[in-house]
């Protein structure tokens, strides 16, 4: 016994037994959004660092540090499931940690967590949907462009930006999101049902501070990172957080670039236009 005591020492930090070693993901940026420069953050991007921090049998639980304004709602049920599925597999406890937003599709990761804490300061909820986009009708008139658009398919154009819009199309639209919030307040409920307040806005879209959020149910308390951890795990417990894997160029799995084919060019204009798409996400919240 002794020799195996003396050999512990020569073991990575996450193996020994000498004190718990809480690991840590962060899930940070716009939810499915990105270009040929950067990815944001979907189920490719997330699955690496969340599969390797609860593969580590000896942990009792796994801290998720949560910073988004939302996005796709789809990457973030997928990104929320996957968490599920891998806690239940790995019989571990999930603590989420709120930093500046989780709010919208944020807000739905967030759900993945067996408590979820934020600053007094953190913005969270916006339970909703959103669908945004621009018209350009008027503009290719001044300038004299003939657009020409041949379909197979009468709603093949559907909202089509350089097309008048039809109520019928907005009419739909309109249908296909009450669809998607209908399951986000089912998520809603489903984790939070038992200590939800009795709250009209709560499934309006509208978002709160990290202190109403406890009031409203939406989170459980207050608290950062190192303080819950020590808290629960002892004063010798600690925190290791775990990153995504670097690949070509020094960038983490996922962020790739657009050099094939010659689109550098083009694949720094569709950056430019995603960078300022996020970036309003961020606004919305006063970030």
């Amino acid at each position: 016994m002794r020799v195996i005591s003396s050999l512990r020492r020569f073991l990575p930090k996450p193996f020994r037994n000498d004190k718990p070693v809480i690991l840590v993901v962060r899930l940070h940026g716009a939810i499915g959004g990105g270009g040929p420069l950067k990815s944001g953050l979907s189920l490719a991007t997330a699955s690496i660092p969340l599969e390797k921090a609860f593969s580590m049998k000896k942990a009792p639980a796994v801290a998720l540090m949560v910073n988004s304004p939302g996005g796709s709602p789809v990457q973030s049920r997928l990104i929320f499931k996957r968490i599920r599925d891998l806690a239940k597999e790995n019989e571990k406890d999930v603590l989420v940690f709120v930093e500046d937003v989780a709010a919208s599709g944020g807000y739905m990761i967030a759900l993945a967590g067996d408590e979820i804490f934020v600053d007094p300061s953190s913005i969270v909820g916006s339970i909703g949907v959103v669908a945004a986009g621009f018209g350009f009708t008027e503009m290719i008139k001044k300038i004299g462009v003939d657009r020409r658009v041949y379909t197979a398919g009468e709603k093949k154009v559907t909202l089509d930006p350089f097309q008048p819009e039809v109520p019928e199309d907005i009419e739909y639209i309109k249908s296909l999101q009450l669809e998607i919030h209908e399951t986000f307040i089912d998520m809603v409920k489903s984790r939070r049902g038992d200590v939800l307040a009795d709250d009209p806005d709560l499934f309006t879209g509208k978002f709160w501070t990290g202190r109403t959020g406890v009031q409203l149910g939406l989170v459980d308390a207050i608290g950062d990172l190192r303080e819950v951890i020590k808290d629960r795990y002892g004063d010798k417990a600690e925190p290791k957080l775990i990153s995504a894997p670097r690949g070509l160029f020094g960038r983490k799995a996922g962020l790739g670039v657009g050099l094939a084919k010659g689109r550098l060019l083009d694949g720094v204009g569709e950056e430019l236009i995603s960078s300022v798409e996020e970036r309003a996400m961020w606004m919305r919240y006063g970030l």
